[in-house]
């Protein structure tokens, strides 16, 4: 959702509530003008990415990101995280999608995508390509957007040359373009059975806590 938008329900919300009868006060109509003029201050978070992001298979508020805006929001900074994952979403797909996300400000652009590219087999030369272009477009929007790069690695099945190429994927975009690099967003989680739903790719609740803690790593830096 846009902050805007977010803005103008939650004044919605406020307005309907003082329909009775009694008279709102100058004390609660200037603690509403503040806390209007408090969020339209927050800063963004946008991470996109894909079903990990999107919490697949959970509900939204268990998925890393709602995991870090609590974060966040225990340590009364003034940061608004939106989650812009989409299951199932390629490198193709971001590139498609990015410039709809791009109508909202963004300050810190947090790029959780190739992991379905490499799972079916899509040359690594299209996946870079696709990755380079979504980066150009964040930084042409505005190039002071802070950026973080969500490193995955997939199963030795495609071969150990395409594994190995497909890694380094993410060094050398995160190297190219001064993001910082979580190296492997599924650290202590992938491989892990008893984190991970039953199809042994997307992580539980618990799962997605340590996600949160390996995100939170490198996000904290740009707080």
């Amino acid at each position: 959702m846009k902050k805007g938008s977010f803005i103008i329900i939650w004044l919605v919300i406020l307005f309907s509530g003082c329909t009775n009868n009694e008279k709102p006060t100058e004390t609660n109509q200037s603690n509403a003008a503040k806390d209007s003029v408090a969020m339209a201050k927050k800063k963004s978070i946008v991470f996109f990415g894909n079903s990990l992001t999107a919490g697949y298979g959970l509900s939204t508020t268990q998925a890393f990101p709602a995991i870090i805006q609590k974060k966040i929001d225990s340590l009364g900074l003034p940061y608004q995280v939106v989650n812009a994952g989409v299951s199932g979403e390629t490198s193709s797909g971001g590139k498609t999608r990015i410039d709809w996300i791009l109508r909202q400000p963004v300050d810190i652009f947090v790029l959780e995508l190739g992991a379905n590219d490499g799972l079916r087999g899509i040359p690594l030369s299209e996946t870079k390509k696709n990755l380079q272009a979504i980066i150009d477009k964040v930084k042409a929007k505005n190039p002071a957007t802070k950026l973080i790069f969500a490193g995955m690695e997939i199963p030795p099945n495609m071969g150990q040359t395409y594994t190995t190429e497909f890694r380094n994927i993410y060094t050398e975009l995160a190297s190219k373009n001064a993001m910082a690099l979580v190296p492997f967003l599924l650290e202590g989680v992938g491989g892990e059975p008893g984190l991970n739903q039953e199809d042994g790719i997307h992580p539980t609740a618990e799962g997605h806590k340590i996600v949160a803690a390996n995100l939170w790593k490198q996000l904290e830096k740009l707080l």
